[in-house]
Order: C-alpha cells, then sequence, then structure tokens
C-alpha cells in the first residue's frame, strides 16, 4: 500500500470521459488511500514501511501506483514467462525474484562506485523517496550484497526497476531487468593454473551450438578493452570470457529458436526470415566490468541489441568481501526481448490489466505470438515554448535507458547531480505521464531553433497521444494536452507560441 498526500479538485473538473482513463495516474489506484501528512511531516508508506518525505521526494503518485506489481513473477504474464526461459539455461544458479524494490542511495550508487557527480544521480534521472532513499534503477543495486550473502558461485537477479526516461512505444518508466553472475573462488585451488583447468573444464561442458559467431577482436585491448592485470592473468581472462561467451549465447539460441517457432505457429515464418542465427561480439564500456561487450543477434534482417557483458570489476567483489572470487556478469532488459518472443508492439501493454491481452499468453503452452485486439487512432499535438533566461543550458534529445551487467548505468553526457539546467526533457516526460498516463504514446522533440537576435531558444515537441482501450475523442486529447501546457508553464516559466 502507498499513502501519499494529493488533491481530488483539479480531476472531478476534468471531462466525465477523461477521468476514468486518469485514474490509474492520479491518486485514486485501488488499494490505496489519501492521505495528508501535516504542513510539516509528510511521508510516504511503501509495502507498510513509512519513509519520511524532503526536498529530493519525486516520485509521483502514477509510479507509486505501479510499485510493487511483480509482473515478472506474475503467472502467465509473459515478462515472468520470458524470465522462466532465460533462467532454465542457468541450471544451478540461484534465482533472486522478490527483492525490495526501496533501495538505499548506498546501494544503488556508493556500492558499486558511483562518482558523487554522477549524472545518474540526479533527480532528473532518479526517483527519490528521500535524500537517502530512492526506487532502484538497477538490478545491481543488490549485487554488492548478494555477492557478500556468497551463497552460490551463480545468480540471477530479476526485479521491476524505475527511471524518468523517454515516452515511446520501447519505453517506459517503471521496466524490468534481469542480471546474472557466476565466480569461481581462488582459495578454492591450490595455484592460480588450477583456477584455470577447473574454469576451462566447466567451459566444456557447456552446451554446444552451430551459431555463426563474429568475434574479430582480442579479447582484452590496453585501450579499448583493458585486461585487469592488477587482478587477472591473461589466461584467466582468456577463460572467463569464453564461458561468459558461450553461456550467453547458448541462451540466445534457446530464446530465438522459441521465437521462430512462434513465428511458424502464426503463419509468419518466410523463407527470407529464416536466414541462420548468427551472433557478433562488440566491443564495450560498463562501469563495473572490464573487458566489456555487447550481444549483438541477427534475425529476421536485421542485427538486435540483446545485452551487456563482461568480466565483474575486481574491486566490486573487494568491496563485497568477497575479493579471493573472480567471474563474469551480464544484464538484460525482459521487456526488450518479451517484445521479440511474443510481437508485442507497445511496451504499456505489459502493464494492461485488460483480459484480452494478459489471456493470450499461458507458460503451460509453447510461446505464442500476440494477435492485437484493437488499434485506436492516434492523436498528436504539438506543444511550442519560448525557455526562460538562465545560464543553465537545458538538457535536451536525453539518451534512453538501456541494460548493462554489473553496476547498471552508463556515465552520460550530461549535466552533474549538481547542476540544476532551466529545462530537463525528463521532466517533460514526466509531466506527460503524470497527466495522461498511458494514454500518451510518444514524445518527441521536433525543433530546436534559437532566434538569431534575441538569442532566445524555442522548443517544440510532438505529444502523441493514443488509449489502448478506446479512441479518445478531441474533447478528451485536447484537454490532455491544455493541462500539460499549463503544467510546463508553471513548473519551468517557459512562455508559450
Amino acid at each position: 500500500m502507498v499513502v501519499l498526500s494529493c488533491t481530488s479538485r483539479s480531476f472531478w473538473a476534468l471531462p466525465a470521459g477523461l477521468r476514468p482513463l486518469l485514474r490509474s495516474t492520479y491518486c485514486f489506484a485501488p488499494n490505496r488511500r489519501i492521505s495528508s501528512g501535516g504542513p510539516t511531516t509528510q511521508s510516504l508508506t511503501i509495502d507498510g514501511e513509512q519513509y519520511p518525505s524532503d526536498s529530493w521526494t519525486n516520485v509521483p503518485p502514477a509510479i507509486l501506483a505501479q510499485y510493487g506489481r511483480k509482473l515478472h513473477v506474475q503467472p502467465n504474464h509473459p515478462l515472468s514467462i520470458t524470465r522462466a526461459l532465460i533462467e532454465s539455461r542457468f541450471p544451478g544458479f540461484r534465482n533472486h525474484n522478490d527483492l525490495p524494490g526501496v533501495v538505499t542511495v548506498s546501494q544503488n550508487f556508493d556500492s558499486l562506485g558511483f562518482t558523487p557527480d554522477h549524472p545518474g544521480r540526479n533527480r532528473t534521472d532518479t526517483y527519490y523517496i528521500n535524500k537517502d532513499t530512492l526506487l532502484r534503477t538497477h538490478t545491481s543495486a543488490h549485487e554488492v550484497d548478494v555477492f557478500r550473502q556468497n551463497a552460490s558461485n551463480g545468480y540471477t537477479i530479476s526485479a521491476d526497476v524505475y527511471r524518468r526516461d523517454a515516452v515511446d512505444r520501447s519505453h517506459y518508466p517503471a521496466f524490468h531487468q534481469m542480471e546474472g553472475a557466476l565466480t569461481w573462488d581462488v582459495n578454492h585451488f591450490k595455484t592460480r593454473q588450477d583456477l584455470v583447468k577447473q574454469i576451462t573444464e566447466d567451459f566444456d561442458k557447456l552446451p554446444k551450438h552451430d551459431l555463426v559467431v563474429e568475434d574479430p577482436n582480442p579479447t582484452f585491448h590496453p585501450e579499448r578493452n583493458p585486461l585487469q592485470e592488477k587482478h587477472h592473468s591473461p589466461e584467466e581472462a582468456e577463460i572467463i570470457a569464453a564461458h561468459l561467451k558461450r553461456s550467453l549465447e547458448d541462451m540466445v539460441v534457446t530464446i530465438f529458436k522459441e521465437a521462430d517457432k512462434a513465428l511458424a505457429a502464426a503463419g509468419q515464418g518466410s523463407q527470407a526470415e529464416q536466414e541462420p542465427l548468427k551472433v557478433r561480439w562488440v566491443e564495450a564500456f560498463f562501469p563495473h566490468t572490464s573487458p566489456s561487450w555487447e550481444l549483438e543477434v541477427w534475425w529476421r534482417g536485421d542485427w538486435l541489441e540483446v545485452l551487456g557483458c563482461g568480466i565483474i570489476d575486481q574491486p566490486l567483489l573487494i568491496r563485497a568481501d568477497v575479493p579471493s572470487r573472480v567471474g563474469w556478469a551480464f544484464g538484460i532488459g525482459l521487456e526488450r526481448i518479451a517484445m521479440l518472443l511474443f510481437g508485442i508492439p507497445d511496451i504499456r501493454l505489459f502493464w494492461s490489466k485488460d483480459s484480452r491481452f494478459l489471456g493470450q499468453f499461458n507458460e503451460k503452452l509453447p510461446i505464442r505470438r500476440f494477435q492485437p485486439f484493437s488499434k485506436h487512432p492516434a492523436a498528436p499535438r504539438d506543444v511550442s515554448f519560448w525557455l526562460p533566461q538562465s545560464s543553465a543550458p537545458p538538457v535536451v534529445n536525453t539518451p534512453s535507458s538501456a541494460p548493462s551487467p554489473a553496476g547498471g548505468q552508463l556515465t552520460r553526457n550530461e549535466p552533474s547531480a549538481t547542476s540544476d539546467p532551466v529545462f530537463h526533457e525528463n521532466d517533460l516526460m514526466e509531466i506527460a505521464r503524470n497527466t495522461a498516463g498511458d494514454n500518451v504514446e510518444d514524445v518527441s522533440l521536433v525543433d530546436d531553433f534559437t532566434h538569431p537576435k534575441t538569442g532566445r531558444r524555442s522548443l517544440c515537441y510532438r505529444i502523441t497521444y493514443r488509449s489502448l482501450e478506446k479512441t479518445l475523442t478531441t474533447e478528451e486529447a485536447n484537454a490532455l494536452h491544455q493541462r500539460i501546457s499549463q503544467e510546463l508553464v508553471g513548473k519551468f516559466g517557459v512562455e508559450l507560441r
């Protein structure tokens, strides 16, 4: 249960046909009650725990309404089916599927070595309950704790994660990640050569495949993909990387064979689409693995980014009090894989409670492609505005979130946590979601203009409204758009054009 403070006056002032659409994004979610903590002592209660609010608090009612739904373990849900399919390729791993989503700043950032000014700490990126507590932004928030428990050599973590992000058909502020790791304890072997021998034996036991694999680069490179020379020998890094890649290639074979079967069953498995499956390994950078790679899959005529992975950064294991362990880790987005498996075109559908959606999936039967049950027309509207004069530049065209292993978020080139931009694109995304809920399908920048004489900067965003459940009337779309425009003026002091 979530307890929060809000007012209903503006809700009941909306057109009658619009109120049911907004009910889930306002403060009237089922099993949640409205209360006030008083003028000076406000708080949030989440899952029976009470958290004081402060100037850092920015988690909105719409996000709290989704908290705790645990779609990744909901029976017969496509995300749960996807999770179980991936878990099946890692026998003997301990699967953590019920870790709490409220974590400390220390768990989410400090334990992973995020610098104090890392942009991931920004309130524009992260949902804060208060200055010390937040909704996890990645499953890696639990990584150090799980390593410290030292309860198994291999583990997976699957969970809902939360980030202020873009609004489109493939991004949602609440989504699901899965990460896995496998380590070996050096202390269990007389020599490091015995360690290499054991990993080699484990590698030989992994399932073999007939994939076409493109892997043109060396395992490590002093500049592009460095070896952790202080902690790993070249031989150790080579065999750990080989074990990692074979393990994930096996997982990919399983996922895409199921996807091909589902396509064939739906009559969509044309000869052109059944080219031999192939993968390629691309050098990458992730904060807490080195060397690191992204895995891409050639499927149905296109290269698809599937996951990120690498050899675990040894300082992370040292912080977890298991300095003698070495190994690998990967991170993957469950929604992305489920959309490929089931042919689900819009990420909002995963959160739907509509039986026409949920009734299509059964974990005891072969995977089947999603059958659209409705297609309501889009209602695009543009909002154009002048930004207020400020020495702090706006942040626009921000990159979207993506899963990554062993540390979650990538470093991005945007203002640090101490900056205060005059406008941040994620704030507009938040306004759109809080106002229109799942009735907003996409928000995209269509024009960025600086006046040649005055130097004033103008932005124009196209907001596409489309309900998954009904056709929005012109009155309803206009009412939503007007509220969003008013929120922009009130919160950022912009001047509408």
